[in-house]
């Protein structure tokens, strides 16, 4: 019998093998049209094209497959494809003075209302029962200079260690030192930032909203610039004592007041907080503008919800969404490998292209992928880099806009009671 090893284990060769398998899942989730017809059909014309026998067009063994999938295979492929691209030597215009920054942001996304979804990753309480869909929160690390996925962790929307703070601690072993970890003030926490300390990694956060920075006191270092001395808290449950006290009583810590002076932006004033204390090396400014680069947390988030769909998944088991989410992860992670090679190439930043236009352009050409011999492939990609490189990002940096819509919805209330109830009312109504 042939086999097929994968994911360090060994499979029977079959029509839909693992590697197959995970071809077309990833084709799947790149696709515009995300349905198990369309993938099926995709692997259909592939195997005519070649001139072999014509799978069936039913979905079931491709949706067999994709549940034998082992469940850390997508995962490790997401942390590899991430973290080889941000090991390269990547050029000094990519960093910020010299050092890797890594953002780290959280979302939520929503799945299809089963019994299975809904026990695992419960809707709101806000929402009636039947009316709801099952939420998932999604904390992401990314690097700031490719823009690829270090590592994610997933969890119910609500609960014991569901916050996205929680969620970041199991990330940290993607953190390495010397990094600089930017978020938002959600991750601004004395344990956490400690504990990214004891592992020498610094922090650029903006000040949590419970604390309030008092520039009368500290050791000044300009206006509204200063360090001060922060208190280990308690111990909370989720560090175990050892830990806990090994971790400094005091920490020094920086904080910035940031001043937004650009008319139309929301934000007037926000005070940052840092363990970056040199003002020679680091100056107020710089902190602001790195700060400000944080927004492509946001974008990136964007570009995997929105442009990848991944914000309403379609697997209707908790297994089958989890791996649904790394296959958008990997995705996402692949597009962003090309880009990469072409800002490398021609000389640009990958910041500055534009991610759709990737994604569009892998997908014209993927046709002529599948069937050519080496050379022609990479002769194709080739071009696909040239094509990319001239997909620029327009640069509009004080662009502001009012947080409103345009186009108006359907006029149609909303739902609420269950499908099922509002189905026997219609009848009822038609009956009369």
């Amino acid at each position: 019998m042939v086999t097929e090893a994968f994911g360090g284990l060994r499979f029977s060769q079959c029509l839909y093998a693992p590697t197959v398998t995970l071809w077309i899942f990833l084709s799947q989730v790149l696709d515009p049209v995300h349905c198990c017809l369309q993938a099926v059909a995709r692997f259909l014309a592939y195997q005519v094209a070649l001139g072999k026998k014509p799978c069936s067009s039913e979905t079931g063994a491709y949706c067999q497959a994709r549940q034998r999938l082992p469940d850390e295979v997508l995962p490790n492929l997401v942390r590899a494809t991430g973290q080889k691209l941000h090991q390269r030597k990547l050029p000094t215009s990519w960093l910020w003075k010299g050092r890797k920054v890594k953002m780290v942001d959280g979302t939520m996304v929503s799945m299809p209302d089963t019994a299975a979804n809904q026990k695992e990753y419960p809707q709101s309480k806000r929402q009636r029962p039947g009316v709801g869909f099952p939420l998932m929160r999604v904390v992401v690390v990314f690097t700031l200079a490719v823009g690829t996925v270090l590592d994610a962790a997933m969890s119910a929307s609500k609960g014991k260690r569901s916050g996205e703070r929680s969620l970041f601690r199991r990330l940290f072993d993607c953190l390495e030192a010397a990094d600089v970890v930017l978020a938002d003030r959600g991750f601004c926490s004395y344990l956490d930032i400690a504990c990214l300390g004891e592992r020498g990694i610094d922090v650029v956060l903006r000040l949590h909203q419970g604390k309030r920075a008092d520039f009368r006191r500290g050791q000044r270092l300009g206006k509204n610039d200063h360090v001060v001395t922060w208190r280990k808290p308690r111990k909370p449950e989720w560090l175990d004592q050892a830990s806990y006290d090994r971790l400094p009583k005091t920490m020094r810590i920086r904080e910035v007041r940031i001043r937004v002076t650009t008319p139309g932006f929301r934000t007037n004033c926000y005070d940052l907080v840092t363990t970056l204390l040199d003002p020679a090396t680091i100056t107020a400014a710089d902190l602001a503008e790195l700060y400000r680069a944080r927004w492509h947390s946001e974008l990136d988030l964007r570009c995997l919800k929105q442009v990848l769909q991944m914000d309403t998944l379609r697997c209707k088991t908790p297994e089958m969404v989890r791996k649904e989410v790394w296959a958008h992860l990997l995705a996402y992670n692949l597009i962003r490998t090309v880009m990469a090679d072409a800002a490398a190439q021609y000389g640009v930043l990958p910041r500055a292209l534009s991610f759709k236009s990737a994604l569009e352009l892998l997908l014209a050409m993927a046709p002529y992928w599948s069937c050519g011999n080496v050379a022609e492939i990479l002769a194709a990609y080739e071009h696909l880099l040239k094509a990319l490189s001239a997909h620029s990002v327009a640069d509009r940096p004080d662009r502001y806009e009012p947080r409103v819509k345009k186009r108006r919805p359907k006029n149609y209330a909303y739902m609420s009671e269950p499908r099922s109830l509002a189905r026997k009312r219609c009848l009822t109504k038609r009956k009369k």
